[in-house]
């Protein structure tokens, strides 16, 4: 059906929602916005969808919302009556119609005789997480679009473990979706009936306090906090977004009392009017934190983005000025302070392992090494490293440590599946509290760390290519590298090559080929022989190549010159392609 003739089924719907018959009213001369609106359904991926707010199959609204708990409902019937009994938990956060998406999902599930849990107010992202395990849920979803302009929702699905889909469940829940034909033909059942019939419970308070409580477990020294807490000095910033409760709540009762919130972005906004973006990853987005930090003199800027999952620090540095740290330095401040204090305090398990993405940087392993321990890669997507702690604890073959991805997302306790921004907040307090306890700022410690390990270094290119013969351009660009690869044309400094897509690792000069065992992935990493390495990935979700890149090297100065040298190589080939 073309796009006109989908613009005219839905004016023409007897019943449809009045709003949205409004904005099909206000839109129907712009030929523009209705064709964009109409021309396709909305892509239900393997996280879940994602899109701009508005009328249409092609945007995020009640229908589409109600066709997805519809698929997903088909997916928990498939599954057998302990999955319908179990049902679902449905968390969102400050975004536009959150709340609103939150219930007609509820109410799809409850038309079909499926169990929902709601919470009554927004929460982050690593809560719902919780909850789904708390509950025992089959599934939980999530109502966010984590950091993307305002006029964007989505609708995110997590499994039993309180993990995101794997890729063969993904898969399948895809196939469910698509197969629902007309999303506004979608049966709902009201809300009242449904709490009447105790297929629609509203949560919070006890998920609150059972949340809080594992987080305490977060804490590694408590009488360091005792001794220091209180004399070091936060600013916190949730960017207009869901954590501002249970971060402050996590600050407080773990003793850290000197906090500033930003007072500009501590209450929700679905404009998010402060930030051109907000997102922790962005510099610009901790504009207000320093300058409520240089008026508090504070020793530690922390900011979570809107669904609080990601988190972002910033120290002063050797000129006194606040720098934000990248995903990369923060990760391995977190991973070598908690492994220093899991030894002192406890001991470290022989066969503990950290959890870290392909594409992050390999400082962790050096670090993890240090402490004999394993660092284990996985394809990029924090529901791999859940997948990863789920197999461990069923074979108890490795005990989890810690996992994250350069994308600032980390995890320490496995009572969350998801990254999780309220437990790295408060344990980057501690790691603050305990340099200061040194004499030393956050940054000094990072670099302390690099003196140790080595300068690690990281960079990321992108490439944008729109359209079908944007779409060509990429598929071409990975297939250059990949021929090159097996006609044997790489360069000199090459050691090997790890291609996702085949599942197989080309050592270069021994000529010979090795198995990969991670799921199938267009993805091709390149490592040099000096140990700088560089990683071609299409993005799943945006019309871009995404190019990672990291350097080791004895300085400063020597690592800034070799990230410099290999991205405008890199970036130079994939031009000329």
């Amino acid at each position: 059906m073309d796009w006109k003739s989908q613009f005219e089924k839905w004016k023409s719907k007897v019943g449809l929602n009045q709003d949205v018959k409004n904005q099909l009213i206000e839109f129907e001369n712009d030929e523009k916005y209705l064709e964009d609106s109409f021309y396709k359904n909305l892509e239900f991926g393997t996280g879940g969808m994602r899109g701009e707010i508005g009328p249409g199959t092609n945007r995020m609204n009640i229908y589409t919302i109600r066709k997805a708990a519809q698929g997903l409902s088909q997916f928990i019937k498939q599954a057998g009556e302990d999955a319908i009994k179990k049902g679902v938990v449905i968390a969102y956060d400050n975004r536009r119609m959150s709340k609103e998406f939150a219930l007609e999902a509820a109410c799809t599930f409850g038309a079909n005789g499926i169990k929902t849990y709601l919470f009554k107010e927004l929460r982050p992202t690593p809560e719902l997480s919780f909850a789904v395990r708390k509950l025992q849920t089959y599934s939980g979803i999530m109502i966010t679009a984590s950091h993307n302009p305002p006029e964007y929702n989505g609708f995110k699905v997590y499994g039993d473990d309180g993990g995101q889909l794997v890729p063969a469940d993904a898969d399948r829940l895809i196939t469910m979706v698509d197969a629902v034909e007309n999303e506004l033909d979608v049966k709902t059942e009201n809300e009242d009936k449904l709490v009447q019939a105790g297929l629609l419970e509203w949560i919070l308070e006890d998920l609150d306090a059972a949340y809080e409580k594992e987080l305490q477990g977060v804490i590694l020294d408590h009488e360091l906090i005792n001794e220091v807490g209180s004399d070091l000095s936060i600013v916190f910033s949730p960017l207009h977004g869901a954590a501002t409760v249970p971060m402050m709540r996590a600050f407080d009762q773990a003793g850290f009392t000197n906090v500033n919130i930003v007072k500009e972005q501590a209450e929700p906004d679905t404009e998010f009017s402060t930030v051109r973006s907000p997102n922790p990853e962005e510099n610009d987005a901790f504009e207000l934190s320093i300058k409520l930090g240089e008026e508090t003199n504070a020793d530690v800027l922390i900011a979570t983005d809107p669904d609080g999952d990601r988190v972002g620090l910033a120290a002063k540095n050797s000129d006194g000025k606040y720098q934000v740290l990248s995903g990369n330095q923060t990760g391995a401040l977190l991973l070598d302070y908690l492994l220093k204090k899991k030894k002192e305090k406890e001991g470290l398990p022989a066969n503990g392992v950290v959890i870290k993405t392909i594409v992050t940087s390999e400082l962790g392993r050096a670090i993890s090494s240090s402490y004999g321990l394993e660092t284990l890669d996985v394809l990029t997507g924090f529901k791999f490293i859940g997948e990863k702690i789920g197999q461990f604890e069923t074979t108890n073959e490795k005990t989890f440590l810690f996992g994250y991805e350069e994308s600032f997302g980390y995890l320490i306790k496995p009572f969350v599946r998801d990254k999780d921004a309220i437990q790295a907040g408060l344990l980057a307090a501690e790691m603050c509290a305990y340099y200061n306890n040194q004499g030393m700022t956050l940054y000094e410690g990072l670099s302390n760390i690099y003196e140790k390990y080595s300068y690690y270094f990281e960079d990321l290119a992108s490439f944008v290519f729109k359209g079908k013969e944007g779409a060509e351009k990429i598929q071409r660009i990975m297939t250059s590298f990949r021929d090159e690869i097996s006609q044997g044309k790489v360069a000199e400094d090459v050691q090997y090559v790890e291609d996702y897509q085949t599942g197989e690792r080309h050592l270069i000069h021994e000529k010979r080929v090795e198995k990969i065992d991670l799921p199938t992935s267009n993805v091709l990493k390149i490592f040099l022989k000096d140990g700088s390495w560089y990683c071609l990935r299409p993005s799943g979700t945006e019309p871009k190549v995404k190019c990672y890149i990291g350097v080791k090297e004895q300085s400063d100065e020597k690592a800034t010159q070799k990230l410099e040298l290999i991205k405008r190589e890199v970036v130079e080939k994939i031009e000329s392609i």
